[in-house]
Order: structure tokens, then C-alpha cells, then sequence
């Protein structure tokens, strides 16, 4: 049940998020438009654009987690048996992986925070808030730390085989 749930809510916020994709092309279409074909550059456009990149790039670590999109190095565990391959992945987890989303999640969290209370701001023509981004980072260190552990669950209750025996 909270294996689904984790699944779910990083399946969802995945799919969700992508679409900020195809919002960020439009506006990049469309500042190339009005540069080149009206000559009329806009002052917005490539803030907004950066800001929608770094919220898209960071919000889908757990999505690409539950899908085993990161990077991995098997050199060790592919002459390992399956039972000593799982093991050695959950080792990972508890060595690697939670200390880094821990710290990346307290820490963004006191990033976001210290941007809230400042108001602060891009620099530049256009002054965006930058809170927002620098709380989704909190955001999406939490959907990736709750992601490792439907990982990690995954692989103890022998749910999950790793990535290169699929």
C-alpha cells in the first residue's frame, strides 16, 4: 500500500510536471518570433524560461527514480546473484542515498525559507520571485527521498528486480 502510494504521487507529480515542458517551449517559440520576425525581443522570456527549467529538471528526480532513469554502476553487482545484488543496492540506499536526500532536503528547505523571508528576487530586467523555485527543490527532495524508500521496499520485499536484470 504505501509502495503504491509513493508510486502513485511520484507518477503523478511526474506526468503533471512534464507539461511545464512544453510551456517553457512555447514561450521560447515564442520570444524567437517576436525577436526575429517582429524585432521586438521581450524582457521576460528568458527569466521565466530558466526558472521553468530548473523547477521542470528538479521536480522529476523521483518520477525518474520509480522509472530507473538515473545513472548506474553495475560493475560490482552484475556478477553478483540476485539475492546479494538486492542487498548491495539496499546498502547503497542506506550508505548513499538517504544521507544525500536528507541533507538536500533540510538544506533546500532552509534555502527556500531564507528566499521567502528576503523577497528575493532575479536580477535583471524583469524581477521574478525565486522562493518558488528554491522551495521546490525542498519539494522535490522529499518526492525523491519518499521514492527511495518505495525503492527500498521494493527491493527487501523482492517486488523489484534491479535495473539490469529487466
Amino acid at each position: 500500500m504505501l509502495i503504491k502510494a509513493i508510486d502513485g504521487l511520484n507518477e503523478a507529480i511526474g506526468r503533471v510536471v512534464s507539461v511545464v515542458a512544453i510551456i517553457f517551449a512555447a514561450i521560447i517559440i515564442f520570444d524567437v518570433v517576436m525577436r526575429y520576425v517582429f524585432n521586438a525581443p521581450t524582457r521576460w522570456a528568458f527569466d521565466v524560461t530558466k526558472q521553468l527549467y530548473g523547477f521542470y529538471f528538479v521536480m522529476l528526480g523521483g518520477y525518474a527514480l520509480r522509472h530507473q532513469a538515473h545513472v548506474r554502476v553495475d560493475l560490482v553487482t552484475e556478477r553478483l546473484g540476485l539475492f546479494a545484488r538486492r542487498w548491495v543496492e539496499v546498502a547503497g540506499y542506506a550508505i548513499f542515498f538517504f544521507p544525500f536526500a536528507w541533507v538536500f532536503m533540510t538544506r533546500s528547505w532552509d534555502f527556500g525559507l531564507t528566499s521567502w523571508n528576503q523577497g528575493e528576487t532575479t536580477y535583471g530586467s524583469v524581477q521574478l520571485p525565486v522562493y518558488p523555485l528554491k522551495l521546490a527543490m525542498a519539494a522535490a527532495a522529499a518526492l525523491l527521498f519518499l521514492q527511495g524508500i518505495a525503492e527500498v521496499l521494493k527491493l527487501a520485499l523482492g517486488h523489484k528486480v534491479p535495473h539490469h536484470d529487466a
